[in-house]
């Protein structure tokens, strides 16, 4: 049986013909009465989905850790903010804040500001931050945020903006949409609208018919914002994602509900829409704005890099060994190479070239 929203963007594209994947899949996170961050929280384990903040405490201590470092090498200045896109259920900011607390000049310098389209997470958010170091101001949007240096935080926000997929079919790269097939069931098809080459990674034009190439120009915009933010006032951003290093062919458009991959039309509203992030795309975006921007490196390598290890021995101290073993195991998680380790990315972005941001080595481009 379809879902309530699958029958409401049948009725839109009987009317009105295809629509791309950008649309479809902020029809399906937003739309008000069904969409699955505007109507419900999908977050944890009894959502869809769970984050690196809900698998352990440590890596939104770890993202505190980096704050105050960051902070420190812009030269403490006062007054800043700390302003996490996409915080999910602001689990990452409440713990990042408790380790930065161990920081009292930071706490005196910084205010906190949460990006959030979502109403339904926005409530949440407030019951967890209750009682937080800082009490945030939330935002629908960046462009709201005063002029001052800033601190960015990102996680898993990026991959599900918007995205547009290519179809080769015939020689021609065509854009791949969402229609109806001769049952009236959702369908993907090939409109007519095609691409610039220039847009192409190499070898485009031996790929064979059926490759599947995409891009984000939504995730490309709100990068170059926040570079130019930092460009024009200062600071630094993390940017934290699954994803590729360099552009390339492959379909990578997914749906998850309840913890399982499932088809992306079968269930419209009722599943977690998302692609691959390319951050090769994100730091040309940056450079674009103005700002500089490190070598990424693996989710696994900057967790290590600013202490990982070292605060999991600090946890399982004293600990009995079923304790020991959980925190062991969530280590491994976060930053394993078969878990999130590999896949996830981090992408290191600042308004000035020589900002020293550990565990990122060198200057930045």
């Amino acid at each position: 049986m379809a879902s309530p929203l699958a029958e409401k963007i049948k009725r839109t594209i009987a009317a009105t013909g295809p629509i791309g994947l950008g649309e479809f899949m902020q029809i399906c996170h937003f739309d008000p009465d069904h969409g699955v961050y505007a109507a419900r929280d999908p977050i944890g384990r009894t959502g869809h989905f769970i984050t690196a903040p809900e698998v352990s405490q440590m890596f939104g201590e770890l993202i505190g850790i980096w704050c105050v470092a960051a902070w420190q090498a812009l030269g403490e200045p006062s007054p800043c903010q700390l302003c996490e896109l996409g915080p999910g259920r602001g689990t990452l900011m409440k713990d990042a804040l408790r380790a930065a607390s161990n920081f009292p000049r930071l706490g005196d310098a910084v205010t906190v500001h949460l990006v959030e389209a979502s109403a339904t997470l926005q409530a949440r958010q407030k019951v967890v931050l209750t009682g937080a170091a800082a009490e945030p101001v939330w935002h629908v949007d960046i462009g709201t945020l005063p002029a001052r240096p800033t601190l960015f935080i990102a996680n898993e926000f990026l991959d599900v903006l918007p995205l547009r997929q290519y179809a080769k079919a015939g020689g021609r790269w065509r854009e791949r949409a969402v229609g109806l097939d001769e049952a009236g069931d959702l369908a993907f098809t090939l409109t007519a609208g095609g691409l610039d080459e220039a847009l192409l990674p190499a070898g485009h034009k031996e790929a064979p018919d059926g490759t599947i190439f995409e891009i984000a120009p939504a995730r490309e915009a709100i990068v170059e914002q926040i570079a130019a933010h930092l460009a024009a006032h200062g600071g630094a951003a993390l940017l934290i994602d699954y994803g590729h290093l360099e552009p390339d062919f492959g379909d990578t458009f997914q749906a998850v509900a309840e913890h399982q991959t499932c088809d992306p039309l079968a269930s419209p509203g009722e599943a977690d829409l998302t692609s691959h992030v390319d951050f090769a795309a994100l730091a040309e975006a940056a450079r674009r704005a103005g700002a500089h921007v490190y070598m990424p490196m693996t989710q696994g390598a900057f967790l290590s890099g600013i202490g990982l290890a070292q605060r999991a021995a600090t946890l399982s101290a004293g600990k009995d060994a079923a304790m020991q073993t959980a925190i062991a195991g969530q280590a491994e998680r976060l930053a394993g190479p078969e878990a999130m380790g590999e896949l996830f990315k981090v992408l290191a972005i600042a308004g000035r070239a020589d900002l020293a941001l550990p565990p990122f080595e060198g200057p930045s481009t």
